[in-house]
């Protein structure tokens, strides 16, 4: 069953579990037409037929990765479902147990995802950390300190109809971890209590991470759990932002550490990548960041006169450069190749000089013009020989029609004094 069709934002109320839902569970089988054909189960021939809130959807039941490992009814709920006897069915004699208060969730679940005895029968590889994962958690303390708004994990994997993680239509899958944060976490009246921001979904939505995980498909890319954990889920501190960032973007956490920012905005007590590039609604980064213009994100510290105002304007000038030249490059060689003169070795060599151009846009997090310009003046040597290279080819691209027009012109002479000759042939005759 999907509560989300009578749950608050997604969540159940407490003591909205009346004994007749408390029955409800996963099937052994798959398949919806196979139904009919298993092992009597009175817990499913009642609530199929009730209405919702208490209504099993029979078919997203049997694709639950509970039904399709065997996990029936009794396993959660206990009582006897072969039963026709209500009485017997939820009698505690057959071990029959109440729908689990909020509060008690993560332990009911823990019983068997804790267990790694139990759950390696089913999958060897599945981790059974969660629960003491939880704990530590933000939703775990908060809990434990008697907040029941907090997530449990019903609230991120579904009740009854939960599928495994690795299923596109799995709320927690990649592509669907942001929305199913969101349902909280962008509830401006449902976070009301805890006086955050609830932009970060809208924020997310636009970022360069987001359009890598949705539009691209790259399941790699950055989510919700990505940086602050899963069952563990916490904010992540400001000198540890770094870190976090650090996971994917290996290299330039490195320079940074390596430049004078690091050192300036630990005294400051600045959370390190997000101050420049903030952390929802990440860009993608061009340029136009560093320097002194205005929508640089260097004007939020620096002012001009001051030395790192000066460095910004011209690690941005030096950048700005070997762009210009690239381009200026690509221009020539396309003219040379639309007139017919072969250019593919210096287009090829051209790609060296972007190269270098993205290996400084990386430099940058030094914030020193010296490890810059080192692949800036590396990229302008392969510019300046690929324009002479299409200086040339534009040259003999010149040369050749020249040369096809005074071809033609000789060509057209000749034609000429035959046909006097033969005029003046016939005109003998």
């Amino acid at each position: 069953m999907n509560l989300g069709g009578f749950c608050r934002n997604g969540r159940a109320p407490r003591g909205l579990f009346p004994p007749a839902f408390l029955l409800c569970g996963a099937l052994f089988l798959a398949s919806p037409s196979s139904l009919s054909a298993q092992t009597k189960n009175t817990c499913l021939d009642c609530h199929s037929q009730l209405d919702a809130p208490f209504r099993v959807d029979l078919a997203a039941f049997a694709q639950s990765i509970h039904a399709q490992k065997g996990v029936s009814c009794v396993t959660c709920h206990g009582g006897d479902s072969t039963s026709d006897d209500m009485s017997v069915a939820m009698s505690p004699a057959k071990g029959f147990k109440d729908f689990p208060a909020r509060e008690q969730v993560p332990t009911f679940c823990a019983k068997c995802h804790a267990d790694a005895a139990y759950m390696r029968s089913f999958n060897p590889s599945l981790r059974t950390d969660q629960y003491s994962q939880y704990l530590t958690s933000i939703h775990g303390q908060r809990l434990a300190k008697g907040d029941h708004q907090v997530a449990v994990c019903v609230d991120c994997h579904g009740v009854h109809d939960i599928l495994p993680p690795n299923d596109s239509r799995a709320r927690v899958y990649p592509t669907n971890v942001a929305e199913t944060c969101g349902r909280c976490h962008a509830n401006a009246e449902y976070m009301k209590p805890y006086n955050i921001p609830t932009n970060q979904l809208a924020l997310y939505s636009t970022s360069v991470h987001r359009a890598a995980l949705v539009d691209r498909g790259d399941l790699s890319a950055p989510t919700c759990s990505t940086c602050h954990g899963s069952h563990g889920a916490a904010p992540p501190g400001v000198a540890s932002v770094v870190n976090v960032c650090s996971t994917c973007h290996v290299f330039q956490a490195q320079l940074f550490d390596s430049g004078p920012h690091k050192d300036v905005f630990k005294s400051l007590n600045l959370p390190g990548c997000v101050t420049c590039h903030s952390n929802h609604g990440i860009q993608h980064p061009t340029d136009a960041l560093i320097g002194a213009d205005k929508g640089a994100v260097c004007l939020q510290c620096h002012s001009a006169g001051d030395p790192g105002y000066e460095t910004a304007a011209k690690i941005h000038a030096r950048l700005v450069q070997l762009d210009t030249s690239i381009a200026r490059s690509r221009e020539i060689l396309d003219r040379a190749g639309q007139a017919g003169v072969e250019v593919g070795p210096a287009q090829l060599d051209l790609n060296q000089a972007q190269d270098a151009l993205t290996k400084a846009r990386v430099a940058i997090h030094t914030v020193e013009l010296e490890s810059v310009d080192e692949d800036i003046n590396a990229g302008l040597k392969v510019t300046d020989v690929t324009y002479k290279a299409g200086e040339s080819a534009l040259a003999e691209a010149s040369y050749r029609r020249k040369g096809l027009v005074i071809s033609l012109a000789i060509s057209l002479l000749v034609l000429v004094g035959i046909a006097l000759m033969i005029r003046k042939v016939e005109s003998k005759q």
